[in-house]
């Protein structure tokens, strides 16, 4: 039995509704620029007539106005945006017009999230994108956490403020990549009013059968957001990233790598929130043209049951390993469907299963166990 969904292409619900090529090209029409006026903030869109932030922000609107240069507020006002742009890229990919649900919440002891999924789609299983604002004391978990990969933090109530996005999306054909993407900002005040700053984050990507073309498509992406700020970042923030998301009780990557990277406090704050912005804005192009290159494809039963074994993969890494995901536990008050909305709906555990040799399946585990220089075997 195979599963094939056929697009319905009418010529007057089509305009408009593509917002990204299958060249990865710069988006036309998707900027939005952010206006501070009579302490209001507006954002408006040129592909639409309305502001495109999925919900209000966290933080008040009268605050972000009154400190528009503070990088709390700059930070806010790009994951909101990115969140934006991305729930309605995807949107733009599904058959039938399904929507993500928008969640907007609050922490009682200080700020909140912006959760959007999508559920049940026609391409996309489980989609979810997670803006989070949140402040007050950081917790002692939190703290050794962080003093165990080298931050000198001061003893006593250590205030903070963290916000971020992040993204999993589960697409239904196994034949598209899972992808993830988290980047954030975080900044600690100790009793005399030091503060420490850092960003974090990164873009990776998980397919469930392998295809060096997406795989290259990807990277160069990636690189060329680097390569804009330091030539230097990409193949540091790459051998990261083969480092970081690796399952150690499987021996083996979760998937096909990309950037990752945490605590960049250099060269100068500005300089990094930029870099940032342009790793989050690499996010569309580096993705989109592999959903619409592989959403149509046909496969069977075969490739759903190893789709939902890489998926049990995923689960085990998110739930063992995952730094954000155990600082999201370790913070009072937090969310839990939020921080485990990177779960997918459906995965699958056998026991001892190995692919046959040979195999479309076998050929992925290959390169999960021999993470690949992608773009330099590309040359």
């Amino acid at each position: 039995m195979f599963f094939r969904v056929l697009r319905l292409r009418f010529a007057s619900s089509s305009t408009g509704r593509k917002i990204l090529g299958v060249t990865g090209a710069a988006i036309a029409g998707t900027a939005i620029a952010t206006y501070l006026k009579n302490n209001e903030i507006y954002m408006a869109s040129k592909l639409r007539p309305a502001g495109i932030f999925m919900a209000e922000p966290i933080t008040s609107k009268t605050l972000l106005a009154a400190n528009p240069d503070d990088m709390k507020t700059k930070m806010e006002l790009l994951v909101m945006k990115i969140q934006a742009e991305f729930c309605h890229a995807l949107q733009n990919e599904e058959f039938f017009g399904k929507k993500f649900t928008v969640d907007r919440w609050e922490r009682k002891e200080g700020g909140g999230g912006v959760t959007c999924v999508l559920q049940d789609g026609d391409v996309f299983e489980k989609a979810g994108v997670n803006v989070s604002v949140v402040h007050g004391l950081l917790p002692k978990g939190a703290i050794q956490q962080m003093r165990s990969r080298g931050k000198e933090l001061a003893e006593g109530d250590l205030p903070f403020f963290a916000t971020g996005v992040s993204a999993v999306i589960h697409p239904r054909n196994p034949m598209i990549p899972t992808i993830h993407f988290n980047y954030r900002y975080f900044e600690v005040t100790d009793s005399k009013g030091n503060k420490q700053w850092w960003f974090g984050g990164g873009t990776d990507l998980t397919p469930y059968y392998l295809n060096e073309e997406d795989a290259l498509h990807f990277h160069r992406t990636l690189k060329q957001a680097c390569d804009e700020h330091d030539n230097d970042y990409y193949p540091k923030f790459k051998e990261w990233c083969d480092k970081y998301f690796f399952i150690p009780h499987r021996n083996e990557c979760r998937g096909v790598g990309g950037i990752f990277f945490d605590d960049l406090d250099t060269p100068d704050e500005d300089s990094a929130f930029e870099f940032v912005s342009s790793c989050a804005h690499s996010v569309i192009p580096s993705y989109l043209p592999l959903v619409q290159k592989h959403k149509n494809e046909s496969y069977g039963d075969r490739e759903r049951q190893w789709q939902l074994l890489r998926r049990g993969r995923y689960v085990e890494f998110n739930l063992i390993y995952d730094r954000g995901t155990k600082f999201g536990l370790y913070t009072p008050g937090a969310r839990y469907e939020s921080i485990l909305m990177s779960l997918p709906l459906t995965a699958k555990w056998e026991y001892m299963h190995l692919p046959p040799v040979n195999s479309k399946e076998s050929e992925l585990t290959l390169v999960l166990r021999n993470p690949r220089d992608w773009l330099k075997t590309a040359q």
